[in-house]
């Protein structure tokens, strides 16, 4: 019997996930003072991620009886958004361009993947590994943002909203890149919803995801205007 959404391991998993990963936060918010340490710890946490997002890729390969090289390529926003954000991380600078159009597929793909996980069922258990490595590269992603947030190593700012229109474009290439080459049914929802039976494609979402994103880079710069959250 295949594991369930919001099944008993569903749920302990979202509930010790978000503690230790919160604990882990608070505790390195508080203690990390110098640049240079957050800057180490910041990079122990990309790299983790990395090997997370990468099992998880691997693991699909050899999922099935013929071993699908092509998908070690993530197919999805999140799976891409955790592999190119834990590398800019670990090989990029403060507030380098990629982390602008990552931060907020990160964490909100992160969290909102690991409590509405659809592909919990495709295992026994949870801990089945395409299963639990897909949950910690969301839970890594989602974690990796808020610190970066919180140690000031991005500046969210409207004069860079256009990275996020180039990052889009970028992932759209390589989800016809994955369809025409290794005539793969759908990729990054280009032909398929996100929840079936929906609008939620690409060509549905993309508008959404404009708004919303326009909508929190208004509300970034009337706090900093009103210095209710000291950004610098």
């Amino acid at each position: 019997m295949p594991a369930e959404l919001f099944g008993i391991e569903h749920i302990l998993y979202i509930i010790i996930s978000t503690i230790i990963c919160g604990l882990f936060v608070i505790l390195s918010y508080k203690f990390t003072k110098k640049e240079s340490t957050k800057v180490i710890l910041l990079k122990i946490v990309g790299i983790i991620l990395f090997i997370s997002i990468m099992t998880n890729r691997l693991s699909q390969v050899f999922r099935y009886s013929d071993s699908r090289w092509y998908m070690i390529i993530p197919d999805s926003y999140c799976g891409m958004t955790s592999l190119v954000l834990s590398l800019a991380v670990i090989f990029g600078k403060k507030n380098n361009c990629v982390l602008h159009f990552t931060w907020l597929l990160g964490i909100f793909g992160g969290i909102s993947t690991v409590i509405y996980a659809t592909f919990v069922g495709q295992g026994p258990t949870i801990f089945y590994l395409p299963t639990i490595s897909g949950l910690l590269h969301h839970s890594f992603s989602a974690t990796l943002v808020v610190m970066l947030l919180l140690f000031k190593q991005i500046d969210i700012t409207y004069k860079k909203w256009y990275y996020s229109l180039f990052g889009f474009t970028c992932y759209l290439t390589v989800g016809a890149f994955l369809m025409g080459v290794f005539k793969m049914s759908d990729a990054f929802h280009i032909v398929e919803p996100l929840i079936p039976d929906t609008f939620l494609t690409t060509w549905g979402m993309a508008p959404m995801y404009a708004v919303g994103y326009g909508f929190i880079l208004f509300i970034v710069e009337i706090v900093k205007k009103k210095k209710i959250i000291n950004f610098n």
